[in-house]
């Protein structure tokens, strides 16, 4: 009787919590990605093809905070432009839950973009850049890392100012660009 109980509220218990499941960037991720109107990429911090001994101690910090960027990016074509607005949708949703701080915004008529942060401002576990054209699609980038910061992500963007960015990882993405 007692283990019947046990797995009684178990059963309760994970039906509840999986009802309380907000969606997430990275569930969106996870169940888009074999889906042929999407284009995955895992892009490791090797990309940058960087010097270490020309970077300054904040841009060595930097680097060592970034982790990897996972890139999902829907190319619109004339078959699947109800998916496109669909799935648009779902992302527009998503980035709406507070988690998502947003930092900037630009929009003009049938194209937009969004930088946004998951953290609480000291300490940010993820950078989301999100861009849409109407004609083309839209493309989520998510750059997760350790211990960064907004002085960080400074320092980074200077770092890839200089950087010898290693194309042959984004090829994927330019096959998908260029078709």
């Amino acid at each position: 009787m007692m283990k019947t109980g046990f797995v009684l509220i178990v059963t309760v218990g994970l039906l509840l919590t999986s009802c309380n499941s907000r969606p997430s960037l990275e569930k969106y991720f996870v169940d888009n990605t074999e889906d042929k109107n999407f284009i995955a990429l895992d892009v490791s911090p090797t990309i940058l093809n960087v010097d270490d001994s020309k970077l300054s101690p904040e841009q060595k910090h930097a680097l060592q905070s970034f982790d990897k960027m996972n890139i999902l990016a829907f190319k619109v074509n004339d078959k699947n432009k109800s998916q496109f607005a669909a799935e648009k949708a779902k992302v527009d949703l998503i980035l709406k839950d507070k988690k998502y701080q947003q930092l900037m915004k630009f929009a003009s008529g049938k194209e937009g973009a969004s930088v946004s942060f998951v953290g609480d401002g000291e300490t940010i576990d993820e950078f989301v850049l999100y861009a849409n054209k109407k004609e083309s699609g839209f493309a989520v980038v998510r750059i997760l890392g350790k211990d960064m910061n907004p002085t960080s992500i400074m320092s980074m963007l200077s770092i890839l100012q200089t950087s010898q960015i290693d194309i042959a990882q984004l090829k994927p993405l330019q096959e998908l660009l260029y078709k």
